[in-house]
């Protein structure tokens, strides 16, 4: 199998891997936010939008900070498998990322 065949098949062979560090990292991060609200606010539940008794502020800060945190988390395990895929293959495991 030349070098072209094997890049074309590992970005297949990477969708479960990249699917099991996915819900992972989902979970890290739903953890990781219930923590830093209960740092925040002292309290265990975030409010989401449909919570008649928040306010706007708490809600759209709610919203904002979890956000950011499930984007920091998916990026961090998303670039942590590529590299290990690049380590263990010496191919990364994107055909997109213009590294021919």
């Amino acid at each position: 199998m030349s070098k072209k065949q094997k890049k074309l098949k590992l970005p297949l062979a990477y969708k479960p891997i990249g699917f099991v560090l996915s819900w992972a990292g989902g979970a890290a991060a739903g953890l990781a936010f219930q923590k830093t609200w209960m740092a925040i606010r002292h309290e265990e539940d975030a409010p989401d939008a449909l919570d008649k008794d928040r306010g706007w502020g708490e809600i759209l800060l709610a919203a904002a900070l979890q956000g950011a945190i499930f984007a920091v988390v998916r990026s961090a395990v998303d670039r942590s498998g590529a590299k290990a895929i690049e380590r263990s293959t010496g191919m990364w495991p994107s055909s997109k990322s213009g590294r021919d």
